[in-house]
């Protein structure tokens, strides 16, 4: 089973514009501001595709730009204004940060329940905990892609290669709200194929391309692959995961593709969470 993130992640907008149409007319639409820092090409894409996405969907969604000379402190006051702002329900700071910004700084500046990134430590807590919070998209996302792919996740094995806060960790912390038994490994790591070997669950974000080879999943294993590698082959550029995945696709007992799989739930995510941000915030005031 090929796992079609774009499906899935279509599959939610079409659920999130229904109940955002649903709004009453007098009532404010969700509002999603994206601050835009420097002129990274791939983060300039990813910000207009969010755009994007959002309006079509109902969410009211603005781009502010700065360029790379802006100082830590000029940042942290634009988000307090944001922060301030009763027609801003989520704020997303497009990562990475130039060197001289501390990007954990930025991030504890932004009122946690506008945090649509899952990043500031309230949330992170909050997901540890157990409780209810604002998580990152990328895990969220493969999440969402593992329950369409297995309903029930109690008890079984979850490998995570890959440690990051990002996705490593939180992952973690929602499959262990699943009742699976998890194990995250990382580059350090002793018989990393072995343990692999064990996995009834193997997400994969180490960001190293094609690293998951056949003989390291059973065939009962669902595969979830989360890296995005940029490779030459044959002279010709390509993006794959860490898995291999034409060796690894007819072995497993489903799989995400690279690209097409996780890469698509992540905005839908991220609109989700501003949704759900909203909600929240309308019920404060």
């Amino acid at each position: 089973m090929i796992i079609d993130g774009k499906k899935i992640a279509e599959d939610l907008r079409t659920k999130l514009k229904k109940e955002i149409g649903q709004i009453p007319s007098t009532q404010a639409k969700p509002g999603l501001t994206v601050i835009l820092i420097g002129d990274d090409t791939a983060s300039q894409i990813y910000v207009k595709n969010k755009k994007k996405f959002a309006n079509e969907i109902g969410i009211r969604s603005e781009v502010i730009k700065f360029n790379s000379a802006i100082t830590e402190q000029e940042l942290i006051k634009q988000i307090h204004k944001l922060n301030n702002n009763n027609a801003v329900h989520g704020i997303l700071v497009q990562l990475p940060l130039p060197n001289h910004i501390n990007s954990k700084k930025i991030i504890s500046e932004i009122n946690p329940n506008k945090d649509v990134d899952g990043f500031h430590p309230y949330n992170v807590g909050n997901l540890s905990s157990g409780n209810d919070a604002l998580v990152p998209c990328t895990p969220y996302g493969c999440y969402l892609l593992l329950k369409n792919a297995i309903t029930n996740l109690s008890g079984l094995h979850a490998v995570i290669i890959g440690r990051s806060n990002i996705n490593g960790k939180p992952m973690a912390q929602l499959l262990l709200k699943e009742d699976c038994t998890v194990t995250i490994a990382h580059s350090k790591t002793k018989n990393l194929k072995e343990l692999c070997l064990t996995a009834d669950i193997l997400v994969a974000s180490a960001g190293k391309a094609q690293m998951v080879k056949e003989d390291w999943v059973s065939k009962d294993c669902v595969v979830i692959d989360v890296g995005i590698n940029r490779i030459e082959e044959n002279g010709n550029k390509k993006i794959v995961g860490d898995v291999d995945f034409e060796n690894v696709k007819n072995k497993v007992k489903a799989i995400t593709p690279v690209p097409g799989g996780v890469g698509p739930m992540t905005i839908s995510c991220l609109l989700n969470n501003t949704y759900k941000a909203y909600k929240k915030l309308i019920q404060i005031s």
